[in-house]
């Protein structure tokens, strides 16, 4: 049974504040911090779309867009096979195996005779490769809470070796955070022992000073992994038996599968003597560092189905309880999905989790969606804003690494759930969406002229990426000939800010009311979205325009009214 954190550590590792009162006003648009998280209480079970409160239409595409790209493209596939599995509110609304968890002899490729390929199963275990990391961060918060592990207490005072080339000052949490300023990797499967290559990983150089510079390294996540195990007395893999898979009733997750389990298991790399030779991996761990050790390490090593992943996801979704089972507290749930990296904006990580990373979240994202990939070609994406999870299993290093990545598969399947998830009109059946999509640009036109001004109001909701999707509020006085950006004051709640006719980033996924004043001789407006050409958000909504002003008066629920948009690439939407 987990016990609560320290007062004093959750005070300072939250950075709790007291709440304004209710009536203050706050300068600023709204955003979304860990405090805001509500808990869930669900034990899974599989259902509909419908039964998880998501929208058919895209959990129908979750399957076959992870399929496509096990087609060549343009030469060879991304993958041979995934398994995905996707739920909202604890209903598994979508988990479906495609293609093959061995296909492959060895890299040329030569393709196994049919009888020796093993189809993909919805039950198939995969290398997780640095997902793994994950369950190390997840101990050593369990070994936090029973003040065994100090946050910011130095290496050293577990790892005393750890201190060689000036490494006294890394402490515990710059090595979930990745600022420890270690280098990323070294090989230490080229070291002669056991005792070698953790000699190796003691006596490193820091590339950095801690603090300085956010670095993800494997080093860190090594390191840690032996803290657990020196405070604990027990190696880690037992720790993470008995402390989390072993309560939550994961029975296929752990290291150093048993033979038996092999014809289970997805193969990985067919590895020649530059990697080293192991010929064909399958059954044993991919990574060679976390192999040389025996299969056992703090950043590599897990194998897992997709149904035990969602077990682990629901029970963080749950705030660190699963039925009965707790593993964790509230709080430290917390601390796992806080932003401790706010120095470094494009890097926001939590204890061990990645934060709000669109380049494979997608529109899951949100300054407190956590996850991780692994080099093997897995992922798992745990979005507490919407009690949602989307978890990606494929062997994309099988037969070779240099296949290439499998992040356009991460995005697309998270932007699937990330759409099923539904946005209620702000007033009425439904709303004007942009849609989503790379180098795009979508316009909703509104050809109403205000000869003498007038007062522009309207519903806005959006989550795009910041700075480089971009949505404009724009108005012409020739006809459309040209457009000027249309500034306007934004609320939400408390929230008041000022625009100049352009919204970008992440809004808190709530509706915002936006009001603006048209200039004299105003002929049209228009709403525009335009994203890069890579990473997509939500994307735009908007609702409930009116216009007023002299001569002019414009009520979008008006169905006379309604027929007067033009859109080009909006839709209507009633979710």
């Amino acid at each position: 049974m987990a016990r609560p954190l320290p007062v004093l550590l959750i005070a300072a590792a939250l950075a709790v504040t007291t709440a304004l009162p209710a009536a203050a006003a706050v300068d600023g648009p709204p955003t979304v911090t860990i405090g805001d998280v509500r808990f869930a209480d669900k034990v899974l079970r599989y259902g509909s779309a419908r039964a998880a409160d998501l929208v058919p239409e895209h959990v129908s595409r979750i399957a076959p867009d992870a399929a496509v790209f096990m087609r060549p493209s343009p030469a060879r596939p991304l993958y041979p096979g995934a398994v995905v599995i996707a739920g909202r509110d604890g209903v598994i609304a979508a988990h479906e195996a495609m293609g093959q968890a061995v296909r492959y002899a060895d890299s040329k490729p030569t393709e196994l005779p049919p009888d020796q390929q093993h189809p993909m199963r919805r039950d198939t275990i995969f290398d997780l490769a640095s997902v793994s990391k994950l369950f190390t961060s997840i101990v050593a918060v369990q070994q936090i809470e029973h003040g065994r592990i100090g946050l910011d207490t130095p290496v050293t005072a577990y790892v005393p070796e750890f201190a060689a080339n000036g490494k006294g000052g890394i402490t515990v949490r710059h090595l979930l955070t990745h600022t420890s300023g270690l280098p990323s990797w070294i090989p230490l499967h080229t070291a002669p022992t056991l005792e070698a290559r953790y000699a190796a990983v003691w006596n490193v150089v820091p590339s950095s000073p801690p603090e300085t510079v956010y670095v993800y390294s494997d080093l860190n996540l090594i390191t840690l992994g032996v803290i657990v195990e020196r405070v604990t007395g027990r190696r880690l893999d037992a720790v993470v038996a008995e402390g989390l898979t072993g309560p939550l009733g994961m029975r296929d997750t752990g290291y150093n599968p048993d033979p038996a389990l092999k014809p289970r298991i997805a193969a990985t790399e067919y590895q020649t003597t530059t990697e080293p030779d192991r010929g064909l991996v399958w059954g044993q761990v991919h990574d060679e560092n976390a192999w040389s050790l025996g299969g056992v390490a703090g950043h590599a090593g897990v194998f897992s189905t997709a149904y035990d992943l969602a077990v682990l996801a629901q029970t963080l979704l749950n705030g660190g309880h699963y039925g009965r089972t707790r593993v964790l507290s509230q709080d430290s749930v917390r601390l796992l999905l806080t932003n401790f990296n706010t120095a470094f904006p494009s890097n926001s990580h939590g204890l061990g989790f990645e934060l709000d990373q669109m380049w494979f979240m997608d529109g899951l994202s949100s300054p407190v969606t956590g996850g991780h990939t692994g080099y093997t070609g897995t992922s798992l994406v745990i979005d507490p804003l919407s009690g949602s999870f989307m978890i990606l299993l494929t062997n994309r290093v099988h037969p070779s690494r240099d296949w290439g990545s499998n992040n356009p598969a991460r995005r697309a399947v998270a932007r699937d759930l990330a759409l099923a998830v539904p946005v209620r009109p702000a007033q009425g059946p439904d709303a004007w969406f942009s849609g989503v999509g790379d180098a795009r640009t979508a316009t909703l036109t509104l050809p109403v002229g205000a000869p003498q001004g007038g007062r522009l109001s309207f519903a806005l909701w959006y989550d795009t990426e910041a700075d480089s999707d971009v949505g404009f509020l724009e108005a012409s006085t020739d006809g459309g000939a040209t457009w000027s950006p249309v500034p306007m004051e934004l609320s939400a709640g408390r929230h008041r800010w000022s625009s100049d006719g352009t919204f970008s980033g992440f809004q808190g996924r709530r509706w915002l009311r936006a009001q603006a004043q048209l200039a004299t001789g105003t002929t049209g407006l228009r709403w525009r979205y335009a994203s890069d050409t890579l990473y997509q958000g939500r994307g735009v909504y908007v609702d409930e325009v009116r216009i007023s002003g002299p001569g002019v008066r414009f009520e979008d629920r008006n169905p006379r009214d309604a027929a007067l948009f033009v859109p080009d690439g909006w839709t209507r939407s009633r979710n």
